[in-house]
């Protein structure tokens, strides 16, 4: 697994999530159209800034009446974040029939693994506790919240999942804010991080040059084609 160093982590926490959007795009590793998620996954705490992390993976049901889940797989889950490179993103995938209903994280786990090295969880199903969740500066990615825990259980971690469209695999970097989430490949941190700084001197050239007298649709088409 490639790990990315403290640097990269607080570089990549200085830059909002739609720029790292455009910064991938020069690089053709994926389609425009790929590696970010959409409206179903929303930021719960959109004051908490910028979240990024290495992902752990994990699956889990817990709208199925009467499925037994081996609670062994929560420590499987405990051990990964612990062993992982900090900071860690919890993606969350969820496998029961009732998407709408299932509660995925709560403030029991947020303790335990924000103690172990995890700073959020992005997940297709529903989360709870936000009060407490939040006041200890956890970050939630989802499609929603749920009040009840259900048949709590999960599957199996360290395994690839897919998120509102997104493959991740663990180890992949979750860069994460009130604009939504984008994955980042490890190995392409500081060619993403490089080509931020490109976009974001752009938009403010470009957002200066509007405002001055030399500004016309012609001239326009002239400077961005």
């Amino acid at each position: 697994m490639d790990v990315i160093n403290s640097k990269q982590i607080e570089e990549l926490s200085k830059i909002d999530t739609a720029t790292i959007a455009n910064a991938v795009e020069p690089f053709n590793f994926r389609s425009n159209t790929e590696g970010f998620m959409g409206m179903d996954v929303s930021c719960m705490f959109p004051d908490l800034g910028v979240m990024v992390g290495q992902a752990v993976t994990v699956t889990l049901d817990t709208t199925t009446h009467g499925r037994k889940h081996d609670r062994n797989v929560r420590y499987e889950l405990f051990e990964a974040i612990e062993i992982a490179p900090n900071p860690v993103v919890i993606v969350m995938k969820n496998i029961g029939s009732r998407e709408s209903h299932s509660c995925h994280f709560g403030d029991g786990l947020a303790t335990i693994c924000s103690r172990l090295g995890a700073v959020g969880v992005v997940t297709d199903g529903g989360v709870r506790d936000i009060d407490t969740v939040y006041d200890m500066n956890f970050h939630y990615f989802a499609p929603g919240v749920v009040p009840a825990h259900g048949n709590f259980g999960f599957h199996e971690v360290g395994v690839p999942v897919e998120i509102s469209g997104v493959t991740i695999e663990p180890g992949d970097i979750i860069h994460g804010d009130v604009n939504g989430v984008v994955m980042i490949p490890p190995n392409r941190v500081d060619d993403v991080i490089s080509e931020s700084h490109r976009v974001l001197k752009k938009e403010s050239d470009l957002r200066e040059w509007v405002s001055t007298e030399e500004f016309s649709i012609e001239n326009l088409r002239k400077r961005i084609g």
